[in-house]
């Protein structure tokens, strides 16, 4: 059964990796997401996992190593961090045009330059397009629940793509908190043992990743695509059981005090928490501001997103990266974009906040609430800010 134990967040992931029963984990350390492969090298070293533990040489030869094993039909898992999953970046759309289930967790972490070793989402932000499903944890539990969530769905016949779970770097990967840690039973029940679609092997010799010339590559993007979208039916399929197994329920935008709200704030990641703070504060002043956490970013949900602001008046969508020289935020430009043509829509403000780790307070987001909610008509290119800079 199930237990509540105090650990570092980095720690419950590499120990609920291990439950998960991986075959290959290869992976180079990077600060803040160092903890996890650490603790997945001393667990196999203990012998409490059979596993192949390949300790590479870069991020580069990590991900390289993961697609090998991967299309050897192993269970497959790696992690990195910001200049780390640059590195990876070569190799991820590889990774996800041969469909191929690995798992990455991301100690999600600032890029350089300036060199900054603190949290925001600017790394994973780089990697929308690459093909990859990928999930935002709020918490310890969810990060937990999240990694097992994602062997399933990337395993899944109708999806074998692979999965990112999002962590946040120092305020998720090294922070303590009291996890229900599920036992390998529990897992076992809920994650079979992995059937590859197809693996490469001497006897049975086939071909991956070979050439595609311009007469087949459109049609190459647009099968990536639709098992990409398609993808988020097996996603929701996948947290119905894990809800009726655990008591745990998972939604692609989660809801918090969001009724009669005219102002909605949309975050992810940890500072969601903060945000609830600020929302129960504004609620007892009497201001009807609501909450969206984003939980589902590729594939998007649209769907959830527009049926979550209908009747709201504004939406400040909370960026952890800027889209320098766009529209703003990248998590901004994509709720502008899927509302737009909406008869009703809101209206749609942005502020990049908590950049290179810079502290986000509550009062920071009730600040955001109340000026949002004094916008009327927002040109476009005056509907995001970088909030709180020093002078402004």
């Amino acid at each position: 059964m199930s237990k509540r134990i105090g650990m570092e967040i980095a720690f419950a992931a590499a120990e609920t990796v291990a439950l998960c029963r991986p075959d290959v984990i290869a992976a180079y350390p990077i600060t803040p997401n160092t903890h996890i492969p650490e603790h997945l090298s001393d667990i196999v070293a203990e012998g409490r996992l059979d596993a192949e533990f390949i300790c590479v040489e870069s991020e580069h030869s990590a991900l390289s190593a993961c697609a090998g094993a991967a299309g050897a039909g192993a269970r497959v898992f790696t992690a990195t961090s910001s200049q780390g999953l640059l590195f990876m970046q070569e190799i991820m759309p590889i990774v996800s045009a041969m469909r191929l289930p690995v798992v990455m967790a991301i100690g999600n972490r600032a890029l350089s330059g300036p060199i900054n070793i603190w949290n925001d989402h600017s790394d994973i932000m780089v990697q929308r397009d690459m093909g990859w499903v990928s999930l935002f944890a709020a918490n310890g539990q969810e990060t937990v629940d999240m990694v097992v969530q994602a062997f399933k769905i990337g395993e899944h016949r109708d999806v074998m793509l692979p999965v990112n779970v999002n962590l946040d770097g120092f305020q998720l990967t090294h922070v303590v908190e009291p996890i229900w840690m599920p036992d390998q039973r529990e897992i076992d029940r809920f994650l079979p043992p992995y059937e590859p679609f197809a693996s490469l092997h001497p006897d049975h010799p086939l071909s991956m990743g070979t050439l595609g010339v311009p007469e087949i590559y459109n049609e190459v993007m647009m099968g990536r695509n639709v098992a990409l979208v398609k993808s988020k039916k097996v996603i929701l399929d996948v947290w119905k059981e894990w809800e009726a197994l655990f008591g745990r329920r998972y939604k692609p935008i989660e809801s918090y005090e969001a009724e009669g709200a005219e102002v909605l704030l949309l975050t992810m990641g940890s500072l969601s928490e903060t945000a609830e703070v600020a929302i129960d504060e504004l609620r007892r002043e009497g201001v009807a501001a609501g909450l969206l956490k984003l939980r589902l970013w590729r594939p998007f949900p649209f769907e959830e997103l527009r049926e979550a602001v209908e009747g709201v008046k504004v939406v400040a969508v909370a960026d952890r990266a800027c889209s320098i020289g766009g529209p703003g935020g990248p998590v901004f430009a994509e709720v502008r974009s899927a509302l737009y043509g909406e008869p009703e829509r809101p209206i749609v403000v942005n502020f990049m906040i908590g950049i290179g780790g810079r502290d986000v307070m509550v009062e920071d987001f009730k600040n955001m609430v109340k000026k949002a909610a004094r916008m009327k008509h927002v040109p476009a290119e005056c509907a995001y800010e970088i909030y709180g800079v020093r002078g402004s």
